[in-house]
């Protein structure tokens, strides 16, 4: 079962590109998504901007600028990544212009590994890395959830 938190950013109203990935079927039995924390660095900036446009308006409001074009990328980013664990494969997809995708039968999968620092065990957010037959290795950075990403694949293997 799919809990709202496991839910893409997205929304249910459009069909994602893990929906239109299934194969008959195929069913998705864990999702997740990028981390929040990705937009600390931009909230930083516009903090700092704010500061700096009661300091001097001009360089406040050029940091304003740099903190919405940065949050605009992130954002992006954000929506356009999607992580899931089907009955049969894991499928991942980061990037709108230049996407990377990773669509790997559950068989093919040797390992994931979960790499978090103090942080990322703090606020629950951490880079997974998949590892396939031939030693292909795919790491996927700021995830959230990874521990709970790489328990579902490991129930789907058994």
């Amino acid at each position: 079962m799919i809990s709202p938190e496991q839910t893409e950013p997205g929304g249910a109203d459009k069909m994602s590109y893990v929906d239109k990935s299934l194969l008959p079927g195929e069913q998705v039995t864990f999702r997740t998504h990028l981390h929040k924390i990705m937009f600390s660095w931009p909230i930083v900036l516009a903090a700092l901007g704010v500061i700096g446009f009661f300091a001097n308006r001009a360089v406040g409001g050029i940091v304003l600028l740099i903190a919405f074009c940065s949050w605009a990328v992130v954002y992006v980013r954000y929506v356009s990544s999607e992580f899931a664990v089907t009955n049969k494969r894991v499928i991942i997809k980061v990037g709108i212009i230049q996407r990377r995708t990773l669509e790997m039968l559950l068989s093919k999968v040797e390992a994931i590994s979960v790499d978090q620092g103090i942080g990322g065990r703090i606020f629950g957010y951490g880079t997974i890395i998949v590892v396939g037959t031939g030693g292909t290795k795919e790491p996927f950075q700021q995830i959230a959830n990874p521990l709970e990403f790489r328990r579902a694949v490991q129930a789907a293997t058994v």
